[in-house]
């Protein structure tokens, strides 16, 4: 009988399994380091709310008007 070439198949089934537990191990360090590529949606919402961030900045410096004998502490109507 040949038990040369059941050891041998046996060796490379070994093989298999080990690297196939390797793959596993890494398969969650793998997916921890992905970047982030956000969609078309993301992209939208995000520009949109720096926008409004940005127009409120700007109408609020437009509609603060400091005043002289004001008690508030910024020195403006707008609370």
């Amino acid at each position: 009988m040949n038990h040369w070439h059941n050891e041998f198949m046996a060796e490379i089934h070994r093989q298999d399994i080990l690297d196939e537990v390797q793959h596993i191990h890494l398969d969650p360090l793998a997916l921890r380091s992905r970047l982030y590529r956000p969609g078309l949606f993301e992209r939208s919402m995000y520009n949109f709310a720096n926008w409004m961030i940005s127009t409120g900045k700007q109408l609020r410096k437009r509609y603060e008007v400091p005043c002289a004998d004001c008690p508030s502490p910024s020195g403006s109507f707008a609370h």
